[in-house]
């Protein structure tokens, strides 16, 4: 994982460039390079080094003029190498070469031959490249200054004061100034209509098995986000299961308040059971506050339930980076592409239930995956996703909406991700672990938590200052003392209208409280209240 910038076009100052991608070293504290093309462009690169750590540094030549520049990690690059790419010459062992000597083979149509997270940008004279990874798991922006050139940037914060204009990098295209953007990722199961499997719950299982285990492969020390939710639990049981064949053990990490948050309860009890190196990070209400400026820079949005959550996910990944660990496995996507969220239980219907669940996966990377990715990297920690491996995504996606609405089972929410690993013989977790309720990352570190800020929020702001908002901040204007605060410190960070506009705010349908807490659905149960897995019986 890495920070990338390129600046395509001439008579950008190559010390300027080097100080902008500076201001995402902690995306890359392990080395830095950059490089002048022939044509005046630039690119830079922060590495942190995770597969190849001698050879591996960026950017990378290929076989003649192409050079690359690649965040994220390709997982079938090795099988890349043996087949399509036999007959090039590899100057490293980086997965991230794979990309530019694809570019010389196939030209632009490759990215549906990379299996993994990336965003990468390639130059070959004249001639340029960017593209994002499916699902948005990798940042990426692009910006255009007063003289025509065009930026790529992993971060905002790099092209944001350098750009008239810039965006976000939609995922699943590349983009070439030839083409413009060219989407490459168009999945059947994008439309609802094509939900039409029939459930599979060992196919389930194995899938999550194999998407967890290509993404075990490291030089350096791996650990897991375990919260104790069904999620993060799963992935922590998966791999410590596969890190057992190897005679490892693994590192899991929760966070709470204190002792007694539903997290960490939850967290010992999954941690046990696995027989886990399990660290238990607690902070406090003011320490939370405390980073909220820190935290809103690193993570380039005010959207309220991502500085909530990303608070907490900003102090554990300090946490896990300080105790040695490089690489971490989290659990998103999951409440997304099985309907997790308890809003989901309200849907009006199946096919507005798979329409949901297919508009909160596509936009997942404008909320839980721009938290889990810069609140990692923020601590020079590198977060990998195996709920949004696309085997994993292609085969639940398609499995009849029917058999996923929590309505089926009694209001059980990812009932059949949670029956595909309820095998009795040989469990994969404890009972009351795998039939916990969806707890909210922001809430199951404790309640307070959210209910102490949302009072400092209010504590900040005058009511003068929230019934001026429409004016002060005529787009996407804040209508809580909250969201005030997180607006107001993101635009001393940000001040430019198309930062602003990089947004979207996370609001639940199909309940009467707006507020994206998970508390504030009524179907929420008590922190401790399980369901009863014999409610339904498949």
């Amino acid at each position: 994982m890495s920070g990338l910038l390129a600046v395509i076009g001439k008579g950008k100052d190559p010390q300027l460039v080097k100080e902008l991608s500076a201001r995402m070293s902690h995306r890359g504290p392990d080395e830095r390079d950059l490089h002048i093309m022939d044509n005046g462009s630039v690119i830079c690169h922060e590495s942190l080094s995770i597969i190849d750590l001698h050879s591996g540094r960026q950017p990378i030549q290929g076989t003649d003029k192409a050079w690359m520049i690649h965040d994220g990690e390709i997982y079938n690059y090795q099988k890349l190498k043996n087949t399509v790419l036999k007959e090039h010459t590899f100057r490293t062992n980086s997965d991230s070469e794979v990309i530019v000597h694809l570019y010389e083979e196939f030209g632009y149509n490759f990215c549906n031959k990379l299996d993994g997270d990336f965003a990468f940008v390639v130059i070959n004279g004249d001639d340029y490249m960017a593209g994002r990874d499916p699902i948005g798991i990798k940042p990426l922006y692009y910006g255009l200054d007063e003289r025509g050139r065009i930026y790529f940037s992993s971060e905002m914060k790099a092209i944001a004061d350098q750009c008239k204009s810039f965006s976000t990098f939609p995922p699943g295209h590349y983009y070439t100034g030839k083409t413009g953007f060219v989407k490459y990722y168009q999945p059947e199961c994008e439309d609802h209509k094509n939900a039409v499997e029939s459930l599979n719950l060992e196919l389930i299982r194995e899938k999550l098995i194999e998407a967890t285990r290509k993404r075990l492969v490291s030089n350096v020390p791996l650990g897991v986000v375990l919260s104790g939710g069904l999620d993060t639990s799963l992935i922590s049981s998966v791999a410590s299961r596969l890190l057992k064949e190897k005679n490892e053990k693994l590192h899991s990490f929760s966070i709470g308040l204190d002792a007694d948050a539903p997290d960490n309860i939850a967290a010992r009890k999954a941690a046990e059971f696995l027989g886990t190196e399990h660290h238990e990070i607690h902070f406090s209400v003011e320490e939370g506050v405390q980073v909220l400026d820190k935290v809103i820079y690193h993570l380039e949005t005010y959207d309220i339930i991502s500085v909530r959550s990303g608070v907490p996910m900003y102090l554990l990944s300090k946490a896990i980076a300080d105790a040695g660990i490089k690489v971490i496995l989290s659990g998103e996507g999951a409440d997304e592409i099985f309907g997790g969220h308890l809003y989901f239980r309200n849907a009006p219907s199946t096919e507005e239930f798979q329409d949901e669940t297919i508009e909160r996966v596509q936009k997942l990377f404008t909320a839980d995956l721009l938290r889990a990715d810069k609140m990692t990297m923020a601590n020079g920690l590198e977060a990998r996703i195996p709920f949004l491996d696309i085997s994993f995504l292609d085969t639940v996606i398609r499995i009849k909406p029917e058999e996923k609405q929590p309505k089926t089972y009694d209001g059980i929410e990812k009932y059949i991700l949670r029956k595909a690993f309820d095998t009795p013989e040989d469990p994969y977790l404890p009972s009351e672990v795998l039939w916990r309720q969806k707890e909210q990352f922001s809430d199951g570190v404790g309640y307070n938590w959210v209910d102490e800020l949302i009072e400092y929020c209010a504590s900040q702001i005058t009511d003068e200052q929230l019934a001026g908002a429409a004016k002060e901040f005529p787009y996407n204007s804040p209508t809580t003392k909250e969201a005030y605060l997180y607006r107001s410190i993101f635009h001393k960070h940000y001040p430019q209208v198309s930062a602003a506009q990089t947004v979207r705010k996370w609001i639940p349908k199909w309940q009467d409280n707006l507020d994206p807490s998970g508390r504030a659905n009524a179907a929420h149960l008590k922190a401790g209240v399980e369901f009863s897995k014999s409610k339904v019986i498949m």
